[in-house]
């Protein structure tokens, strides 16, 4: 079985955050989400937990960062594309998120971009032609 990755994310305003990750393609499982949370899955083993406050205080003593203000996590996701890199981003930037937070990277086998969710959480995307990377790596010795 594949592993999975529940990533917790502190909101501000659940509704906006639900609201946001479903705009950028992540589908609500009901199953899992109620008045303090919601669980968006983004894949079949991603998912983000989004907390309100409250809830997220459960779970740890440590204050709550102000992600628009301190960085304590990069998140990255695979895309299929470049071009599926910049639909994501621009997704993120129409549904209120901040587009290009993190500088754009283009190294031809590889190409990502980054956004931030309402809350100032950090995403990249990143795309990469796996053959072509193998290639450029020199033979072992």
């Amino acid at each position: 079985m594949a592993k999975m990755i529940f990533v917790n994310l502190p909101v501000s305003d659940l509704a906006r955050s639900t609201a946001f990750y479903q705009a950028i393609g992540a589908e609500k499982n009901p199953q899992f989400s109620d008045d303090t949370a919601s669980c968006m899955v983004i894949s079949d083993t991603i998912y983000a937990m989004l907390l309100t406050h409250e809830k997220y205080r459960q779970f740890t003593s440590k204050k709550i960062a102000d992600a628009k203000a301190t960085s304590q996590v990069l998140l990255c996701l695979s895309a299929d594309s470049r071009g599926a890199v910049d639909e994501m981003v621009a997704k993120a930037q129409g549904a209120g998120g901040s587009a290009d937070p993190g500088p754009k990277q283009d190294y031809g086998f590889m190409y990502g971009r980054s956004f931030e969710d309402p809350d100032g959480h950090h995403w990249e995307v990143m795309w990469m032609d796996v053959a072509a990377a193998t290639a450029a790596q020199p033979a072992s010795a």
